[in-house]
């Protein structure tokens, strides 16, 4: 019997998972296929990486996993990772607008309000804008059916000042990008669905997602939503690759071109092999796509996907230079705000278990989509910029331990609107002029972790559907 071959090209979290069920299935039924990874670089992981330094575990990417996404929940048990997770420190988080810190309101999703009694009671709104962020209360649903851009839709239902105070900074800030050019269906279809079928997205969510019951001062403090790993996210990478089998994965092996001769793709890989497969997975950034796949001129409206830049700072200080500490979780900027950080974490209360005694970690995050020069600054301005901006807020006027820069060139897809009709072109056009050629990842159908582990459990699943016919 033929052993039908399949190759994944990235080995981001996404092409890992991929390789992971694609072994999973293979074993389960006994197929007669084998799995390649190839990864260009000289790691795994993609945006995930780990490092410990003077005591301190350190985020250089992503730094958890949401608890409501069930893939990345039932990877880590899967993997035998369960004893090893913790949980993010509760407590209050801030919105900076202009100057002033302001606690962020309570009785909201996502930053989008779902209780009248915590909006009225807020210090964040004017009272013009208090009553017109109520008027999604008697607005009628809107008459939108086709896409339309996540601000619009908010701006429609709340009115300006809640979008820009509350509800921009934290969406915005997921994606890095603009909310006012981010696909609704794309992003948040859940915003839409719950405004037409209830006639108010504040009525919609109070139905969706019921209030949880109010706790008394003798229960434990709650759970956090988010979770990591002691030793930081890349143990989950580690332990994926460690269960793939033997030879499964090339490193520093980039894919210079691919083509389909008959049934079969052939990849030229950066050392002059050739890689022949009956199957390939494409978890690569969508960029990276139309250039080894050249040939291919329908693949070009992948490069109408626009992508951000963004550079994390993290920062370590001694817990006495700390003049003015605040107690909560960190704060996120408003657009009005005259700052370039457009968030901060204070990770030494938000994840206690990565910070020593007697000192204190921030991470900050540079990039706004009007501000992406600031990424190609020097290592030295940038930790400037961010200590100053800092200082007006903390009064934080010592110089920090250490501070590491880590940066993502144009490495965060742009769901604008559209997107969707997009990716359903491509993918039509793909599956009709290449089929057996899969494309996956953050670029298409979700950015987060779970997102993606979840892409790569599909593209396994029809990898194996496609070769089963």
């Amino acid at each position: 019997m033929d052993v039908k071959k399949i190759v994944v090209v990235g080995g981001g979290i996404t092409g890992l998972s991929a390789a992971y069920h694609l072994q999973k299935q293979i074993r389960a039924s006994n197929l007669p296929y084998e799995v390649k990874l190839v990864e260009a670089s000289n790691r795994l992981g993609g945006r995930i990486e780990s490092i410990n330094k003077d005591g301190f575990t350190i985020e250089l990417g992503p730094d958890s996993l949401l608890s409501r996404k069930p893939s990345a929940v039932k990877l880590v048990e899967e993997l035998g990772l369960s004893d090893q997770i913790v949980r993010n420190g509760t407590g209050q988080s801030y919105i900076l607008i202009k100057n002033k810190l302001h606690k962020m309101p309570k009785g909201a999703f996502m930053g989008v309000p779902k209780e009248v009694r915590p909006l009225l009671g807020s210090n964040v709104f004017s009272l013009n804008g208090k009553l017109r962020a109520l008027m999604d209360l008697v607005l009628p649903k809107s008459k939108e059916t086709g896409d339309q851009s996540l601000g619009l839709f908010m701006r429609r239902r709340f009115g300006n000042e809640l979008v820009d105070h509350q509800i921009d900074p934290l969406l915005s800030g997921i994606h890095s990008g603009d909310i006012d050019k981010m696909s609704l269906k794309a992003t948040y279809p859940m915003f839409y669905q719950a405004e037409q079928k209830h006639g108010s997205l504040m009525k919609g969510l109070q139905k969706t997602l019921p209030s949880s019951p109010k706790k008394s001062k003798s229960d434990k403090k709650a759970e956090g939503v988010f979770f990591s790993l002691e030793n930081g996210l890349e143990s989950l990478v580690k332990r994926l690759a460690d269960k793939l089998d033997a030879n499964t994965i090339r490193t520093n092996t980039a894919v210079d071109h691919i083509e389909k001769k008959d049934k079969v793709y052939h990849l030229l890989l950066s050392n002059g092999e050739v890689y022949k497969a009956d199957a390939v997975i494409m978890a690569t950034p969508h960029t990276a796509v139309p250039t080894m796949l050249s040939q291919y001129d329908f693949l070009k409206t992948l490069y109408d996907i626009p992508a951000t830049s963004t550079a994390n700072v993290v920062m370590a200080f001694n817990q006495a230079d700390i003049k003015k500490d605040i107690d909560g979780t960190g704060f996120l900027v408003s657009r009005d705000s005259n700052y370039r950080i457009t968030a901060c974490t204070w990770t030494h209360r938000k994840w206690p278990t990565t910070t020593p005694e007697g000192k204190a970690l921030f991470r900050c995050y540079v990039g706004k989509p009007n501000d992406q020069e600031i990424v190609d600054l020097s290592d030295e301005e940038i930790t400037d910029i961010v200590l100053k901006d800092l200082n007006k807020t903390m009064k934080l006027k010592a110089k920090p331990e250490f501070s590491i820069i880590t940066r993502f060139k144009n490495a965060r897809p742009q769901y604008d609107v559209g997107h969707l009709e997009r990716v359903a072109e491509v993918r039509a056009n793909a599956s009709e002029k290449l089929p057996g050629l899969f494309l996956t990842g953050s670029s298409y159908d979700g950015v987060g972790i779970p997102d993606c582990i979840q892409h790569g459990e599909k593209s396994a699943s029809d990898v194996i559907a496609f070769l089963n016919r």
